[in-house]
């Protein structure tokens, strides 16, 4: 069940598996148990939520890039879509920050 954070962390270094990359998304930021585990799902879920600041740092992008390919790219867009959401009236709740590993 959602419950609010200051900062949403995910952290995707480790993952070997297109489904541990959403079940991070999932755990992280407490989607509901019937999120479908694709980017349709996750924007539903999004939106739902959001009106309460959502701050999300995202680590390890780079290794989904490396193995999925856009996934990461969808990442982003449904992420920065998010900002636009209701004629962009969220965009100043909304943060998305990419840690880069050096």
């Amino acid at each position: 069940m959602y419950q609010f954070k200051e900062k949403y962390i995910l952290d995707f270094r480790d993952v070997k598996y297109y489904l541990e990359f959403h079940a991070i998304i999932k755990k992280e930021l407490d989607l509901p148990d019937y999120y479908g585990c694709n980017f349709s799902a996750l924007w539903d879920c999004l939106t739902d939520i959001v009106g309460d600041p959502l701050n999300i740092e995202i680590i390890g992008l780079e290794n989904i890039e490396r193995r999925f390919g856009d996934t990461a790219a969808k990442l982003l867009d449904v992420l920065n879509d998010l900002k636009e959401y209701g004629n962009g009236r969220y965009a100043d709740t909304i943060s998305v920050n990419v840690i880069r590993e050096k």
